[in-house]
């Protein structure tokens, strides 16, 4: 078994991240490469910090770090926002996930900030039970909507 070693992510690791992105959020797999691409360019709107989870020379999760100007229960006017977090199913169980998230806290306490939020959706009852298991406090459960108004 390897040691799972955490480090910023890097440009070599683009289609290796962009596949698990895919397993993560398969209804947007066309976007996954150019997005990771826009973050290397600092143009990205969604990710200001990535971590790689690496187990030998095989990268086997990561986590996206964002920062928003609001997130439920928290009253600071921004704050560090857990965008993705995510672990090869065969590597779950073996701290993995734990030591994405605490190298995501280092950073964010790096930069100055005292909270770090994130999400998941209300049947994700595994990342629901990791999220509590380190320490996260659960706020809120909604049901988000959006609309697209165009002219007329």
């Amino acid at each position: 078994m390897h040691k799972i070693d955490i480090r910023e992510a890097a440009r070599e690791d683009i289609e290796q991240w962009a596949e698990m992105r895919a397993v993560l959020w398969p209804e947007a797999s066309d976007d996954h490469i150019s997005e990771i691409k826009e973050y290397f360019s600092g143009a990205s709107i969604d990710i200001v910090q990535a971590y790689i989870a690496e187990a030998g020379s095989n990268i086997v999760g990561f986590l996206e770090l964002n920062i928003r100007n609001f997130a439920e229960g928290s009253r600071s006017p921004k704050l560090p926002y857990v965008e993705a977090w995510y672990v090869k199913p065969e590597y779950q169980g073996r701290g993995c996930g734990k030591q994405l998230m605490q190298k995501a806290e280092r950073w964010a306490i790096s930069q100055g900030y005292s909270e770090l939020a994130s999400d998941t959706e209300t049947d994700n009852h595994r990342s629901i039970a990791m999220h509590k298991h380190l320490g996260f406090i659960e706020t809120e459960r909604i049901v988000c909507f959006l609309k697209s108004l165009r002219k007329t």
